[in-house]
């Protein structure tokens, strides 16, 4: 029987950990500029917020001007270098494969809502063999608008042809996209916020995905 909510899972730092690929791209875009290799101490927290944010944070910590034909253009060779090297390391969190089939036997729908480009994320999601479990991926570039966008949570679930949805997710953007759109959240807290996400006020916090089904439960 399916079941009337769908699931929403952001991507990077929630369904999977991709951070060592993304810092693979920065210290790639970055390589000509005499900075040492950076690391995820310096960066990590910044991976759920963009390829943008990550190059800035990098001159920032250099104390090292950036102009903006310098920022597209290391953007540019962040994508491309990440195009093709999008899962070298990255891997799903521990516990979502089995949330994953046990969501769908009870027959909820699955999503995904990234900020991500959408063509990254579809590609991601295919090289981690998981995208046929969601009949509706959206990205930052799927719209003329993003998370914390409620709109963007909302369209995503009428692509899978829902009303009512439960966001998962591991920053402060995915808390307050599902703060308005009038959302339950779920957060959790291995991803990359950069800060407790227990200041986001989630209505539960989780540590491992084999916690995921019985706080869904009773939240739906």
């Amino acid at each position: 029987m399916e079941h009337e909510t769908a699931i929403i899972f952001d991507l990077d730092g929630t369904l999977a950990d991709t951070a060592p690929d993304l810092l693979a791209s920065l210290n790639h875009a970055v390589k000509d500029h005499s900075f040492q290799t950076f690391t995820l101490n310096e960066i990590g927290h910044l991976v759920g917020q963009g390829s943008i944010a990550m190059i800035k944070r990098a001159f920032e910590l250099h104390e090292t001007d950036l102009s903006d034909d310098l920022l597209g253009e290391l953007h540019t060779s962040f994508l491309a270098h990440y195009e093709q090297h999008i899962s070298v390391h990255s891997e799903l969190y521990p516990g979502v494969l089995p949330l994953l089939d046990q969501l769908q036997s009870n027959g909820h729908t699955l999503c995904v809502c990234t900020n991500k480009y959408e063509v990254m994320a579809r590609k991601l999601l295919s090289e981690l063999n998981i995208i046929q479990r969601f009949p509706s991926i959206t990205g930052g570039d799927s719209f003329e608008f993003r998370k914390p966008d409620a709109r963007h949570l909302l369209e995503t679930l009428k692509l899978a042809n829902k009303t009512k949805g439960i966001m998962i997710g591991d920053t402060i953007t995915d808390a307050n996209a599902a703060k308005n759109a009038e959302m339950p959240l779920i957060l959790v807290d291995f991803g990359y916020s950069a800060e407790p996400v227990s200041n986001f006020s989630p209505n539960a916090i989780i540590s491992h995905f084999d916690q995921a089904y019985e706080v869904i439960t009773g939240l739906r």
